[in-house]
């Protein structure tokens, strides 16, 4: 069960341009989850999810801006990987901000996919999260929710083994 006491997505489409903007609450405090969720998440993700990422590499850069990751999907996924370039990463405000530019979930009907972070100190201790993705189409294609369904319950699930990682480790990441 996600920790979220709320949970919002809304959907607005623009000419090959179809953006979804999710808010979420985390108990965790801000700091702590930009650290484990964004600036660990190479390490950290397969080490709680092997079931969903086997390994994360650093193709091109130094982890920053610019730098291409490449993230390799578990056996038994729909998808064998994905690459995806860091476009910025700003650990004083905790945005981050990067686009998938290649592989197999794109599904031939995406040149690319968008996604924007934020977290945000909530005044209990914990966090307001942001997450904007931008599906840019490919001409004559159209999205349809169902496409990227699955896409966005894996992300979800990855973040509650981020979230459900931190309560029970309450020394890590702090």
């Amino acid at each position: 069960s996600l920790h979220c006491s709320r949970f919002k997505i809304s959907k607005r489409e623009i000419m090959g341009v179809v953006t979804f903007t999710e808010e979420f609450t985390s108990p965790i405090p801000a700091p702590r989850l930009f650290k484990a969720l964004i600036l660990d998440a190479d390490n950290l993700i397969p080490k709680i999810a092997p079931q969903a990422v086997k390994s994360v590499e650093i193709v091109e850069g130094n982890g920053g801006p610019g730098s291409i990751k490449q993230m390799n999907f578990a056996q038994g996924s729909h998808f064998k990987y994905v690459k995806h370039r860091i476009d910025a990463l700003d650990k004083d405000n905790m945005t981050y901000a990067y686009t998938l530019i290649e592989g197999d979930a794109l599904m031939d009907k995406l040149e690319s996919i968008s996604y924007e972070i934020k977290l945000e100190s909530s005044p209990d201790g914990g966090c307001i999260g942001k997450n904007t993705s931008k599906y840019h189409t490919k001409p004559g294609i159209e999205i349809k929710e169902e496409d990227i369904k699955s896409g966005k319950e894996k992300a979800a699930g990855v973040f509650k083994a981020v979230e459900a990682y931190l309560l029970a480790n309450p020394d890590a990441y702090v």
